[in-house]
């Protein structure tokens, strides 16, 4: 061999080699006889197992392996029917738990004998077997991008591989994916109603459904537009911002100001020391008693509320927040606040602001905005008026609504109960479905045309009109060409003859990525929560008003090709049994 083709050669392997270590690099992958194998942490609930299933999924695996199926080339869609809260788009979530799910699938020796256990004693020992080998190698997962805004029929996950296994993804797969939706939904729509300029805090560990859905929701109402939790431990699996004060039983618990033993604070700055933080917060109260346009808003304050303002200030005084509705907002609460705020700025320190608890929050929200100003005011403290007002007690979307309509100013709302449990809708409802089995196309069909399934393997499109704004999600076969900017394109109501119309398109966006794959071209790499996050923020901002609105919303349009259109009809009415009148 010539040496100028010795070194061509050398120089072809150098460069893939090194373009396999960029693959391993960015996708976390391990190069294994010319296979990619990934190598991604496992769910982030150790719960999360090949036994997190339905008993069915594991007698069907029986029946696929006794009828030798298990290695039947199959693809199954996973989508959801309608959306959720009344409304027109559904934010898709828990994809990336999905692939971490896939990555570590395997059967433990304690689960396959749990398996054996339960399963009738005339199943053969060979099944077992079977079981200890088996993993998600030969399976391919195609989706969308996690955060997309999704709607029904078009499919948000497309798992390709040996029926056995595919088959065996289903339950958890949805498990994964409907909470994290639904919560995620919900929190984008929290967002939609309170305006960007709020911070909306997520309060909702405690009323969670357990500590999984604790964790979820934290995670998913970040995704969806939450700024921030209470939730500690999220804030570590995740880098979600951590947010918190104090309870009302923080403030009951002080008696007096003989509570607090050291009463000493350091300045901000200069190294100087403030001996007793308590008598120059009780100064700044008497001053406030003594100016006669706060004289009329409070006389009194419960010393015990100010004493707990003064301790709690004294642990925090770069970071003072008190809940100011123990005993009364107006009379006690914010005064006493004040007082304390004030003591701080004296210092070198500016207090955070108040929240709100309980009450009319508008009225409340309006009169501490308006007691600020006067303090700003009277004792020419810059910014006071903008302290931060936060509020929570049982808020939901209508609270939201009633209170922008009312009028209120408040900064902040910190969201729990209706947002984590979902309140007004309890499940998604996403499925998981048979489409093609070895090549050939499968239809389920029912008299509810919701739930007649749109067969084969598809891609599937977005279509931008002129105004940049998505109109209608375009599903085609697998084996058509994509559509193209500028093309006239007929897109139909998959199962409704006369809803049909022409779109030219002036941007086309495929919608589906690989993000599981041990074939040479790796897969797609998994965001950061962040860049989730910020995905969606951008999906939700490019839609039309009129769909993401929460009354009367417009149906975003679902549509599929002519020759699709012409497949499911001909599929139908072949699988479909005929009739007979007598």
């Amino acid at each position: 061999m010539a040496y100028w083709e010795v070194s061509r050669n050398l120089e072809r392997l150098v460069q893939e080699k090194a373009e396999k270590e960029e693959m391993v690099k960015e996708n976390g992958q391990v190069v294994a006889d010319g296979t990619m194998v990934m190598n991604l942490e496992p769910p982030t609930n150790p719960m999360v197992t090949s036994l997190l299933t339905d008993m069915y999924q594991i007698t069907m695996a029986y029946a696929y392996w006794k009828a030798g199926k298990e290695n039947d080339r199959a693809v199954f869609d996973l989508f959801h029917r309608k959306n959720p809260f009344g409304g027109e788009y559904t934010v898709f979530a828990g994809l990336e738990e999905c692939i971490r799910f896939a990555a570590n699938y395997h059967f433990k020796e304690d689960e396959i004998s749990f398996l054996r256990s339960v399963l009738p004693s005339t199943c053969e020992e060979g099944f077992f077997s079977y079981l200890a080998t088996i993993d998600c190698s030969d399976v391919e997962i195609y989706a969308m991008p996690e955060g997309s805004v999704v709607f029904p029929k078009v499919p948000l996950i497309r798992v390709e591989g040996p029926l056995l296994i595919a088959q065996l993804l289903e339950t958890t797969f949805l498990t994964l994916v409907n909470y994290a939706s639904l919560v995620a939904t919900n929190a984008a729509r929290h967002r939609r109603v309170a305006g960007k300029d709020k911070v909306l805090l997520e309060f909702g560990l405690r009323r969670a459904q357990g500590p999984d859905g604790g964790i979820s929701a934290s995670k998913y109402c970040y995704l969806g537009g939450f700024d921030a939790t209470s939730n500690v431990d999220a804030g570590r699996r995740f880098g979600i911002p951590v947010k918190g004060t104090h309870s009302h039983a923080f403030v009951s618990s002080f008696m007096g100001f003989d509570d607090i033993i050291e009463r000493s604070l350091p300045y901000a700055e200069g190294g100087k020391i403030c001996e007793d933080f308590v008598h120059l917060t009780q100064l700044w109260l008497s001053r406030m008693q003594g100016k006669p346009s706060l004289r009329d808003n409070f006389h009194e304050t419960n010393p015990s509320e100010l004493a707990a303002f003064c301790s709690y200030a004294l642990a925090f005084p770069t970071a003072f927040q008190a809940l100011v509705d123990t005993y009364d907002v107006l009379r006690s609460g914010i005064p006493n606040f004040c007082a304390v705020a004030l003591a701080l700025h004296d210092l070198g320190y500016k207090a955070l602001g108040i929240r709100l608890d309980s009450g009319d929050l508008s009225y409340f929200s309006i009169e501490t905005r308006k007691f600020f100003h006067l303090v700003e005011k009277e004792f020419h403290v810059v910014g006071f008026g903008k302290l931060t007002i936060v509020a929570s007690n049982d808020i939901n979307e209508a609270t939201l609504d009633a209170l922008n309509k009312q009028g209120h100013e408040v900064d902040t709302f910190g969201i729990g109960t209706h947002l984590v449990t979902c309140y007004s809708q309890p499940a998604l409802g996403c499925v998981y479905k048979l489409v093609e089995i070895n090549g050939h196309p499968r239809i389920k069909l029912s008299e509810d045309l919701n739930k007649v399934t749109i067969p084969c393997k598809k891609q599937c499109f977005r279509l931008y009109g002129r105004e940049g704004v998505p109109l209608v999600d375009l599903m085609i076969g697998e084996n058509e060409a994509p559509p193209q900017p500028g093309e006239r394109i007929l897109c139909r109501h998959p199962f409704v003859e006369s809803k049909r119309a022409y779109v030219v398109p002036t941007r086309v966006e495929p919608l589906y990525k690989r993000y599981w794959s041990s074939k040479p071209g790796g897969r797609e790499k998994l965001p950061s929560l962040e860049d989730v996050k910020k995905h969606c923020m951008q999906q939700l901002a490019a839609m039309r008003s009129d769909h993401m609105r929460a009354l009367n919303p417009t149906p975003f349009k679902v549509s599929v090709s002519g020759n699709l259109y012409d497949f499911i009809h001909y599929l139908w009415l072949s699988e479909a049994p005929v009739g007979e009148l007598q």
